[in-house]
């Protein structure tokens, strides 16, 4: 008996070239809409579905191939007598291959000003339901989901090994592809009805690529990319120069890009360990990153740095001056790649920055489950904030109390700002206590702290980190206030004539 394959799909990639090879192998083609017409265009012989079913088309295409002709002779197995037996008696004649692709359900949530019926047009019924049937019964029946495999199961053909184990191999495929598109479709849906823990969290990824290691060089580890990727994202970037990004790479440059985000004028970031070493605010992006570089020029080495304009001529130069990782930037003047690209090692990713687009979710994985959280977009402005204290702050204390507050969100807890002019000038994190991490931003600020700001992330359970910061000349602090204890950090600030205000909301990252 002659074989029979049916070729159903929307991206018609390649689909004549591996029509022609199965043809020639002597497979009977059926074949629907729009694919049957291409296939009969080139000459290739197909049949419709509805020959075989003896059921037309209907509901605009909805229904074509939800029949028990198709999938009696997809589901039947060949081994089973009674399968055999009840096939023969219906007349249902066994399907050996399935080639399907899916409605482009991803690539229409993408178009510009998609409507919904639109949509909801896009979500596949027909072709999930005959790609698990077949790839249920890969024992039996070839099922074939990507074009990138049609040169490999032409070659298993014509080499007679396109056995089990290489069947399976493709049902796998077909499982991860129909997981991915319906978890696609429960997003949507989700986002739609507004339900942000539902009872089952399902989320999919694409892989970009593997990388040479994780963290360490013993562990392995790959990128995958939000399919529908939203806001600034390093999945987004484009690599000018360079070698392969590292999984430490990743994060760090991640890292950056969600504290870039939270200044609209030119800003640089230093980035190391995923904590910010330096963060500079000025008219220019080349002052803004001299800021940066400035507030740390010790532990930028071997870092990565962010720009959220355009780097030219005169800030590559400063750039080139030392061991970077990676630059971030929207874009690089011909003679600022000129400069950089003489740095073989360095790596240059060409980014749009721009604010996210939708509040989106945070997983983090632990043993045997997952955390999800909303992101930490939130960030509480003066006119919000509360003076504890005796003294107001100034108009620049002000300005560098919401620079330090946008800051100290994005350093690991225990978290502590110091900053003036616009730039941190130290940076305490992830300490086991509060006052740890003010002794090290002040010492690392130095004489530089007299007249600075100081933020915290969370509140001063003691009045101790506000007596280090009358010692170190800090005349303003930002902190979300709420302890049971703050009226004795009041005290401190108001003996030594600090203005402190609160926020109300607190930034622990962990």
């Amino acid at each position: 008996m002659k074989k029979r394959a049916l070729i159903s799909v929307s991206n018609k990639e390649k689909i004549v070239d591996f029509a022609k090879g199965i043809a020639e192998f002597g497979y009977e083609i059926v074949s629907t809409g729009g694919t049957l017409k291409v296939l009969q265009e080139a000459g290739i012989p197909a049949i419709s579905v509805d020959e075989v079913t003896g059921f037309p088309e209907m509901l605009d295409g909805r229904v074509k191939t939800l029949h028990p002709f198709i999938h009696g002779g997809l589901l039947g197995r060949r081994s089973n007598p009674d399968h055999v037996k009840q096939m023969e008696e219906h007349h249902i004649a066994p399907i050996d291959m399935v080639v399907v692709n899916l409605y482009p359900f991803k690539e229409t949530l993408e178009k510009a000003n998609v409507t919904k019926e639109e949509i909801i047009e896009n979500i596949d019924i027909g072709g999930p339901t005959m790609l698990r049937s077949a790839a249920k019964n890969f024992a039996d029946v070839t099922v074939v989901v990507d074009p990138k495999d049609y040169d490999s199961v032409l070659a298993a053909i014509e080499e007679n090994r396109l056995d089990v184990a290489f069947r399976e191999k493709l049902a796998a495929k077909v499982f991860r592809h129909t997981a991915h598109y319906d978890a696609l479709i429960a997003q949507y849906f989700m986002e739609e009805t507004k339900e942000t823990f539902p009872e089952t969290y399902t989320v999919t990824y694409e892989k970009v690529q593997n990388l040479r290691y994780g963290e360490n060089p013993h562990q392995q580890a790959a990128f995958y990319k939000d399919p529908v990727v939203s806001g600034m994202s390093i999945a987004r970037a484009k690599q000018l120069h360079g070698k392969e990004l590292s999984y430490n790479n990743i994060q760090d440059a991640n890292a950056a890009l969600e504290i870039l985000a939270e200044y609209e004028e030119p800003a640089a970031v230093a980035v190391k360990h995923m904590n910010p070493c330096g963060i500079g605010v000025a008219e220019t992006i080349e002052d803004a990153f001299q800021r940066a570089y400035n507030a740390d020029p010790v532990s930028i080495f071997g870092g990565i740095v962010a720009l959220n304009r355009e780097v030219n001529q005169e800030t590559a130069e400063k750039l080139s001056k030392i061991f970077l990782e990676i630059v971030i930037a929207p874009n690089f003047t011909e003679e600022a790649l000129e400069i950089l690209t003489q740095k073989k090692n360095i790596r240059l990713l060409q980014l749009a920055f721009s604010k996210a687009e939708k509040e989106s979710l945070k997983l983090t994985a632990v043993n045997g489950g997952v955390l999800v959280q909303t992101k930490d977009q939130t960030i509480t402005l003066p006119e919000d904030w509360i003076v504890a204290t005796d003294r107001k702050p100034s108009e620049q204390e002000i300005a560098d109390l919401l620079f330090a507050w946008k800051a100290v969100k994005h350093v690991k807890s225990n978290a502590i700002v110091l900053a003036k002019d616009n730039m941190t000038i130290g940076i305490g994190a992830g300490q086991m206590n509060r006052v740890g991490s003010a002794k090290i931003a002040i010492e690392q600020a130095g004489d530089k702290a007299n007249g600075a700001v100081m933020a915290s992330d969370a509140f001063f359970p003691m009045p101790d980190t506000v007596e280090e910061a009358a010692k170190a000349g800090i005349k303003a602090i930002i902190q979300p206030g709420g302890s049971k204890r703050d009226q004795d950090s009041i005290d401190v600030c108001n003996k030594h004539g600090i203005c402190m205000v609160y926020t109300g909301i607190r930034h622990f990252k962990h």
